[in-house]
């Protein structure tokens, strides 16, 4: 881990960040395009964290925070890059981001049905608010 990286994503990423999306993290949402993280990237530069090894895309995270709520969506990890310590060094730059912007929690959300990022996410400290739920609709 040595030679880890967390850096910002840029407009020339969006293509690799998509393919990533597509092979490490589980499900797919509406706004995972070009157009959408386009949006994401030119709104706010700093929200989409990316991991490196070697010049190889190991990790994302977004850090998105509306300056209310701080949100962590898209937190993967390649499969072969796993259990290396890459989906907390993403989450400690992500927490950086938010105090670094005056955010005093994080929500982030993970579906349901993958409890493999539900032992990541308590294995680093986060909690499950059982009572909440989420309604979504898309625009």
């Amino acid at each position: 881990m040595n030679d880890l990286r967390i850096r910002h994503a840029t407009i020339s990423d969006i293509d690799t960040v998509l393919r990533f999306w597509r092979e490490a993290a589980e499900g797919t949402s509406i706004s995972d395009d070009h157009d959408g993280v386009t949006r994401l990237v030119t709104r706010d530069p700093e929200a989409l964290l990316l991991a490196e090894q070697d010049g190889t895309l190991t990790g994302t995270v977004i850090a998105g925070f509306d300056g209310w709520r701080c949100s962590a969506y898209r937190l993967a990890v390649h499969p072969d890059f796993r259990r290396q310590g890459i989906a907390t060094a993403l989450l400690q730059a992500a927490e950086q981001r938010f105090a670094t912007l005056g955010g005093r929690r994080v929500d982030a959300m993970v579906l349901e049905a993958n409890e493999r990022a539900h032992h990541t996410w308590a294995a680093t400290g986060y909690h499950r608010e059982d009572h909440w739920r989420r309604w979504v609709k898309p625009l």
